[in-house]
């Protein structure tokens, strides 16, 4: 039965505190704060009960933390794949020299390595952060697909929320201006597509937006919308779900830890959006929203999704430019 089911993908960023503190201005992240040992176990169990398996992006600054190495290895331990989300998880890694995005793999690739007993060959920025000198280097190291890619037009008011809510000074604003992305963002294929660059062609799996529309599907904003009305956020979700099926839109969706965290539990996020619920309302939601995932769709891992979704295995000759 679940062959006969669409084919989708499911991913997890695994952006720790300190990095959300950092990105955000705040002091103290110097310290790496942690919540990893907290929320994995948490979303684990999850998945053990709904029977998949998905893609965590483990940050390698998090991979060469002694305390992580716990938590971390679980995943790899409990069949998950293991991507990587860059060593130090700045968002304007799009900014990089050559030579620093190939010392930031490198570096993250050692670390996750060391900690996961997995190296891993797929590969999503922070923030949505791209370039094509990235995706060159991703090719050339090897790299089984990129996932940065977020079609929507919602990027420069997610950025104009950022801003406002951060304590950011000139410099650092300068730094991120164009974090989220542009508008140009919502006209990239939501279909996965192949690269071409001068280390040859790397597939690309963009995480889902809504077809048409191309606002947000992932679950942090299905949260947010359920702080008014969670029948309301379901319909949603399962309506775009619909759409995708029709659409012939493989849905890739993306889960972040403080999709499983209230904000009872890490008061420091507080300025994250839904971080008024408390954890447990979440969790419950959550589950809900991937129990219906799973339902209607055969759920896979990026790497295996890569492998087995026909046109990306068909058709080698890229479709999109990488300038």
């Amino acid at each position: 039965m679940s062959q006969r089911k669409p084919l989708a993908s499911l991913s997890l960023d695994l952006d720790n505190q300190w990095s959300y503190m950092k990105t955000h201005g705040d002091p103290g992240w110097e310290t790496f704060p942690t919540y990893l040992p907290r929320v994995v176990p948490r979303v684990l169990e999850m998945l053990h009960q709904l029977g998949v398996t998905i893609t965590f992006f483990v940050v390698g600054q998090d991979a060469a933390r002694p305390e992580n190495h716990g938590a971390l290895r679980s995943l790899a331990e409990a069949g998950h794949e293991i991507g990587n989300h860059s060593f130090k998880h700045e968002p304007w890694l799009h900014l990089y020299s050559e030579d620093e995005i190939e010392r930031e793999l490198a570096q993250a690739e050692e670390s996750i390595a060391e900690a996961t007993g997995v190296r891993p060959t797929g590969f999503r920025g922070p923030g949505f952060s791209l370039s094509p000198t990235v995706l060159r280097i991703l090719s050339r190291r090897g790299y089984d697909y990129d996932c940065s890619t977020f079609p929507t037009f919602l990027g420069p008011l997610a950025r104009l929320y950022y801003f406002f809510t951060a304590r950011l000074s000139a410099e650092q604003r300068e730094q991120r201006r164009l974090l989220f992305g542009s508008l140009a963002e919502g006209f990239r294929p939501l279909q996965p597509y192949w690269w071409q660059t001068a280390e040859g062609p790397l597939p690309e799996i963009p995480v889902t937006t809504l077809p048409g529309l191309r606002v947000p599907i992932h679950v942090s904003y299905l949260l947010y919308l359920s702080r008014f009305s969670e029948s309301l956020a379901f319909t949603y979700f399962a309506s775009a779900l619909q759409l995708c099926r029709w659409s012939d839109t493989p849905p890739s969706l993306l889960l972040h830890p403080l999709d499983f965290l209230g904000g009872d539990e890490v008061p420091e996020l507080a300025f994250f959006p839904a971080m008024n619920l408390p954890g447990e309302r979440k969790v419950a939601f959550v589950r809900r929203i991937l129990a219906h995932f799973t339902r209607h769709f055969r759920v896979l891992p990026l790497g295996e999704f890569a492998r087995c979704y026909p046109p990306l295995v068909q058709r080698r000759t890229p479709l999109v430019l990488a300038r």
